[in-house]
């Protein structure tokens, strides 16, 4: 059992039960495979509103359901905790029941849906393998306040120690959906076992239910790893699909990357056996010594120096974002933008082409589909972002010619890196605004001035168009170091060209509104011969 308590705040307390969606004044039944779901309401006054999530659970007809290869056939299908403790399937309980409620939708009280809420969630009976400290662990970055007291074996008989259960009391200022979505997440982390076979749509559901902050959780490795039951193939992908997360105003996540093995049921168990293979990708300790600091002019040195990674962490990854809505446009801002890009090298005659921050590699696909181009790279910071191109980019089934166009490697925007030279063009989508200032000079020397290709084509957000978002705050992505209007894009970009001997020329992407301008903005470089 769950209950979930909220105070009186701006309104009457029974609101809670419009960001359920679940009437306070009803009891309401969910029949589920494994067992029946009730929800409740233990009190409801304009004070004080707490709505309960019951499970009781049928073993026996979730015993009937399993076959022989299950993990959980044995007895241990008829004599266990399900029926009496907080395990995985109350978190599918809790999914199914309060799907509408874990979107952050709300008709009826959309601002309310938006704001956070002094919330206290209880939970009488919950497994814990990792004892309490694991439990402050997990909830206390979410902005939680834990109190997790250890269930003795036998209060009988206190010398027999502790259970593996704790009693679990959160309190915090959350909105109801991130409240929701934090127990679908943490209950079986903290249970370390799910009592269901795990697919890999495993791996959509935990991107869904955390994006919004499983990325920069300090324990998402070991989130994601219980979650999944261990399997490493659907660990490395939901941990690039992480990484890899776009702007909050993303309407759709990206698909699952193909698995190897068969999208079919595959049964809760580890393959700690399996083979740690190296990606299909040249990582920087692949190449040494190809990245080298910028002189002060700029140039390369030819005095072999230490590898980039033995001097300092490059920074965050430089990778583009993925889709975001867009008011009034149709088929996403991130499709658009590949368009404008690949229409704008098509006009330029570009032959060959670097993708510098090509995340998990959307553009780079479309590049290879355009015949004209006899070379195609893309570069990132990331080395699970590259695992992941290579997977969407099926590198093992390539065809021979297909795969002797492409180059994919590891590398950072604040070295030079001869790599990096020898395109016609150099794309960086969406990634300036992930530098911090004082680093941009570093990347401008590294492709205006090291790199010197003869186009480079830079994307990035218009800070003007940001009033078109009605529900955004701050910046449009957690990791933008900043966002620039047009005049500071073109103030820039102008200074660039000027100093590395470039022409550029700017061009709108998305719908060009009137008074703010485009989504975003590009500008286009072009060298000229004699620089």
């Amino acid at each position: 059992m769950i209950s979930m308590t909220a105070p009186t705040g701006a309104g009457p307390a029974t609101d809670l039960g419009f960001l359920l969606h679940k009437h306070p004044e009803r009891v309401q039944e969910f029949s589920r495979s494994f067992g029946t779901a009730t929800v409740f309401y233990p009190e409801a006054g304009a004070e004080r509103c707490t709505a309960a999530l019951l499970l009781e659970v049928d073993p026996i007809t979730l015993a009937r359901s399993r076959g022989k290869g299950s993990p959980d056939f044995s007895l241990s299908q008829y004599v266990n905790d399900r029926p009496y403790a907080a395990s995985s399937l109350l978190a599918v309980a809790l999914g199914d029941v309060f799907r509408t409620a874990r979107s952050g939708r709300c008709n009826a009280r959309p601002d309310l849906a938006r704001t956070p809420l002094p919330l206290e969630v209880r939970l009488p009976a919950l497994p814990c393998r990792g004892g309490p400290e694991l439990a402050h662990r997990l909830f206390e970055p979410l902005g939680w306040t834990v109190d997790a007291h250890p269930v003795p074996l036998d209060e009988r008989f206190p010398e027999w120690g502790e259970s593996r259960y704790v009693t679990l009391t959160l309190r915090g200022s959350v909105r109801v959906a991130d409240a929701l979505n934090h127990l679908y997440v943490l209950l079986p982390v903290l249970d370390d076992a799910k009592h269901y076979w795990i697919a890999p749509d495993e791996v959509d559901k935990l991107v869904r239910a955390g994006g919004g902050w499983l990325r920069d959780h300090p324990a998402r490795g070991l989130i994601t790893r219980r979650y999944l039951g261990r399997r490493r193939t659907l660990e490395r992908t939901a941990l690039a699909r992480l990484a890899e997360l776009g702007d909050e105003l993303e309407d759709r996540l990206h698909p699952a990357i193909p698995e190897d093995t068969p999208a079919t049921a595959l049964p809760c168990t580890t393959d700690e056996d399996a083979p740690n293979t190296a990606p299909p990708f040249a990582t920087d300790a692949a190449a040494p010594n190809t990245a080298r600091p910028l002189t002060t002019d700029g140039t390369v040195p030819d005095t072999a120096l230490p590898h980039p990674a033995d001097v300092a962490a490059p920074d965050p990854a430089l990778s583009h974002a993925t889709d975001e809505a867009v008011p009034g446009g149709g088929g996403g801002l991130s499709g658009r933008r590949r368009v404008a890009v690949l229409d704008r090298l098509e006009a330029l005659g570009a032959t060959s082409v670097i993708d510098l921050g090509c995340g998990r590699g959307e553009l780079l696909g479309e590049l290879l589909g355009r015949p004209r181009l006899t070379r195609v790279a893309g570069m990132d910071v990331s080395p699970m972002a590259l695992a992941a191109a290579a997977r969407k980019l099926r590198l093992d089934h390539m065809s021979e010619s297909r795969r002797a166009r492409l180059t994919l490697f590891q590398g950072a925007l604040t070295y030079a890196d001869r790599r990096l030279s020898g395109y016609d063009a150099a794309v960086l989508m969406e990634v300036i605004e992930h530098v911090d200032p004082p680093r941009l000079d570093t990347l401008e020397r590294v492709v205006f001035g090291a790199a010197a290709p003869r186009h480079v084509l830079v994307t990035t957000p218009n800070a003007e168009y940001n009033v078109r978002y009605p529900f955004l705050t701050g910046m449009r992505h957690r990791d933008h170091r900043f966002e620039w209007t047009r005049a500071e894009f073109a103030a820039w970009a102008t200074a660039v060209a000027d100093r590395f001997g470039y022409r550029v020329s700017f061009e709108p992407i998305g719908d060009d509104d009137p008074e703010v301008g485009p989504p975003t903005q590009m500008g286009v470089f072009t060298r000229d011969h004699a620089s």
